[in-house]
């Protein structure tokens, strides 16, 4: 079946943007299911990802009943398309998948220190672009009134929070028990050192962060899939997490070693009664869920895109997606 794709640009005008003179913005895009004639192509666009061939603005195909749909969640510093790989093989297979870029945490726009250290700020992301009317629009069809989301890395962060997760600390605040072993990601490498500083001279920063801990809840999200979850799940509440009861499924490279099995996803597991946990072997690192890079990706992030020898990224994204297929299909 085609993939048809589309994107646009909204606001949430319940909340600022980290500068503080407009509403937060939601730059979206989607991939769903196109008409029998839809024509793919490939993007020209330069890129550090290769993309499969979609039929841009195509018809959304007919069908029977309402489309499910698939919320998408990148990691830091990344983009909605990071997860291409995995929301057009959701839309093959009859999904509707929709991806945001999270405002100040996304390279499709500058960096802002606000954006890494509020996360919780993705989940809103998410609830108000499930309310959004924009898309529907754009996309057409009908859907069900409910949803799945899948996160990578901080994409997983955001996808428990909907599930039910509450923040009892911040990955890098003083007062944080668990001590993260780096001060920052590499794009803000002393993260830390910018609390202070944002709380006394940002009155946006200062609403967002003293709602870390709201209740983030979502209950029209009936499943997640939580993607090689980073070091900031260990400031869930452990308490809040035994009582998630929706279907959570974690997934990681045996080989990741920005945010260790044992250390993150294996945690996160022990503390979610009936979650399931599957580790991908053959030494996949965190970046296996990034998509297959152009020779420009590799040049420019070389880091992110080569892979152990004997790891092929196009199969996990199959194995991956082929997994996610059946356990949102089986989400109610």
């Amino acid at each position: 079946m085609p993939v048809g794709f589309t994107e646009g640009l909204t606001f949430d005008e319940r909340r600022s943007n980290w500068t503080g003179d407009g509403p937060r913005p939601l730059k979206w895009c989607a991939w769903y299911p196109a008409i029998d004639s839809a024509q793919e192509q490939r993007s020209r666009r330069p890129s550090w990802f290769q993309f499969g061939p979609v039929a841009r603005d195509a018809p959304l195909r007919r069908a029977t009943k309402p489309y499910r749909i698939i919320m998408l969640s990148h990691g830091t510093g990344g983009v909605a398309h990071g997860l291409e790989w995995l929301g057009r093989r959701l839309a093959q297979s009859g999904f509707v998948a929709l991806a945001v870029d999270h405002h100040g945490n996304t390279g499709s726009e500058p960096y802002c220190p606000e954006g890494f250290l509020c996360l919780w700020e993705r989940a809103s992301d998410l609830s108000a672009l499930l309310d959004d009317a924009q898309w529907r629009h754009k996309i057409g069809g009908e859907f069900v009134a409910h949803a799945c989301v899948a996160g990578f890395s901080a994409g997983a962060y955001a996808a428990m929070l909907l599930m039910g997760a509450r923040v009892a600390y911040s990955q890098f605040e003083a007062g944080n028990p668990e001590k993260s072993p780096v001060s920052g990601p590499k794009e803000f490498a002393n993260l830390a050192d910018e609390i202070p500083r944002l709380l006394d001279r940002s009155a946006v920063f200062r609403a967002s962060w003293e709602r870390r801990s709201a209740n983030y809840t979502d209950d029209r999200f009936l499943a997640a899939l939580a993607l090689a979850p980073g070091r900031s799940v260990r400031g869930f509440s452990p308490e809040s997490l035994s009582q998630i009861s929706r279907p959570v499924r974690i997934t990681v490279g045996d080989g990741d070693r920005v945010a260790p099995a044992a250390e993150c996803s294996g945690w996160l597991h022990e503390r979610l009664p009936g979650s399931e946990f599957e580790v991908i072997g053959s030494a996949a690192g965190h970046y296996v869920f990034l998509p297959t890079p152009t020779p420009l990706g590799l040049e420019e992030a070389s880091d992110v895109f080569t892979d152990p020898q004997g790891v092929d990224r196009g199969a996990v994204h199959d194995r991956v997606s082929s997994t996610a297929v059946r356990f949102f299909g089986n989400a109610r």
